[in-house]
């Protein structure tokens, strides 16, 4: 079965809230499989930020860190891949950065029909 290539998420500006929701798929009909998050630093100075794959928009358990306070330089995108990271219904990825407004993150991948 083949999915579609699809932008998953984003761009969407981080806030300095670790409670951010980027993403959740609501439908228990599909799932989304995440080959690459790019995030773009639009600021002078070094930015952190953390990610959360959780159960709910504010699930920010320890141990559930897809990303913890890793460092974008200044001016700069960094891709991150993945050979396949599979999202369904139940999953979100919540997160936030060290600055208001620094950071923007935007996800590619494959949705697939259950």
């Amino acid at each position: 079965m083949a999915g579609t290539i699809k932008r998953t998420f984003g761009p969407l500006l981080l806030t300095s809230t670790v409670t951010t929701s980027v993403y959740n798929n609501t439908s228990a009909l599909i799932y989304d499989v995440i080959k690459q998050i790019n995030v773009a630093n639009v600021t002078g100075g070094a930015i952190t930020f953390t990610l959360y794959i959780g159960t709910s928009a504010t699930d920010t358990t320890t141990g559930k860190q897809l990303f913890q306070s890793v460092s974008v330089p200044a001016n700069t995108t960094s891709p991150f891949y993945f050979a396949g990271l599979k999202l369904t219904s139940t999953d979100w990825i919540v997160g936030g950065a060290s600055a208001l407004n620094s950071l923007t993150i935007t996800a590619m991948g494959e949705q697939y029909v259950v």
